[in-house]
């Protein structure tokens, strides 16, 4: 891992932004302004309607009859959100992309900033940095000053390895801008992962390239409402372990084996991660008082992600507090306590990320 100082290219760098879009059609023109105002790069969009059952189709050629840097594709059928990223990607032909949800918003100088890194860092193949999370659908975010900036460019490996410690995905997915080189390399989005395929992909990317991170400044706005995908409980974060280990069985890939000979020991490390991860959640679920059901669900998914292991002690913390549940006697202080203790920890470590884009 390298901590560098920040410093501007000569050129300025082409990119693209694909907006896949299915009924947004209130949000396309903020997210579609929010890239043609990016300073210091040459920008352009390419709006992907899948579709829409609203006007989406419509506003978007409207703009785009205004601003011949915006191009549509317009779907006759509904071809789902993976196959809608795959389209308007193989129709980039400048040195960069990203991918940016028709509800989500690119920061100011957010992608003068990644090129940048780019440019500084031939083998960096893709960046990401900060997102901010935001409701207000009248109000639209502002990204704050930043008073210090520096970016972080790790090996492929190393990143993978973190990720692979932690058992999860590091970028929330607006913030990331890529080489279309490497699109050209790696391929496109796998269709049988339309849940993880982001962790896929970034997995598949860092295999053959480095990764760089903006540390400072915000890098996109990620809206929050009740479709995102993301927002999850308890109750279905079972169902996010299950897609997150699809997503890591790529490291036993031929494609990623041939960048990376040693994945099949980092697919352990992610396994044991997401075992460990199952257990504290079903512990956690019983400490505050949540279902039994739900911890039950997530001690038989962390048995069977590693099985034939010998019972840990998180196993037999979990079989005890399950049998206090069914007895029907409620959490003891001490549990209360020690998941208030958990919650400050998530705290740090969301902090930590924030600051370094690991956590």
């Amino acid at each position: 891992m390298r901590i560098m100082r920040p410093r501007s290219a000569r050129n300025t760098a082409q990119v693209t932004i694909v907006v896949p879009c299915y009924n947004y059609a209130q949000y396309l023109p903020a997210v579609i302004s929010s890239v043609l105002s990016q300073a210091g790069v040459d920008a352009q969009v390419i709006v992907v309607d899948d579709a829409s059952t609203d006007n989406s189709a419509q506003v978007a050629r409207d703009l785009a009859v205004r601003d011949p840097r915006i191009t549509v594709v317009v779907h006759e059928r509904n071809m789902g959100h993976i196959a809608t990223y795959n389209d308007g990607l193989s129709r980039v032909v400048t040195e960069y992309v990203a991918l940016l949800s028709a509800d989500d918003l690119l920061a100011p100088g957010a992608l003068s900033r990644a090129t940048d890194l780019m440019s500084a860092n031939p083998r960096v193949g893709m960046v990401y940095g900060r997102p901010l999370e935001f409701s207000d659908e009248h109000q639209l975010p502002r990204a704050a000053g930043s008073r210090w900036q520096s970016w972080t460019v790790w090996a492929g490996h190393e990143w993978i390895n973190w990720a692979c410690w932690r058992g999860r995905c590091f970028i929330l997915s607006p913030e990331v801008v890529m080489r279309t080189e490497v699109l050209q390399h790696v391929g496109f989005y796998n269709g049988l992962l339309p849940h993880s395929g982001d962790l896929e992909y970034w997995l598949r990317t860092a295999a053959h390239w480095d990764v760089g991170r903006i540390n400072g400044p915000i890098q996109a706005f990620y809206r929050v409402h009740g479709a995102n995908m993301h927002l999850i409980s308890f109750a279905t974060m079972v169902v996010d372990l299950r897609h997150r280990l699809e997503a890591f069985r790529v490291l036993l890939t031929s494609e990623v084996l041939r960048g990376l000979p040693q994945a099949d020991r980092l697919l352990d490390r992610a396994q044991r991660a997401l075992r460990r991860e199952a257990l504290i959640l079903a512990a956690r679920t019983l400490d505050s008082g949540g279902s039994a059901t739900d911890a039950s669900a997530l001690q038989d998914f962390a048995l069977r992600v590693w099985p034939g292991q010998p019972a840990s002690f998180r196993i037999r913390g979990v079989r005890w507090r399950l049998v206090r549940a069914d007895e029907g006697k409620p959490p003891l202080l001490w549990q209360r306590t020690v998941e208030i203790f958990r919650t400050q920890v998530d705290r740090v470590r969301w902090r930590a990320w924030r600051m370094v884009g690991i956590s």
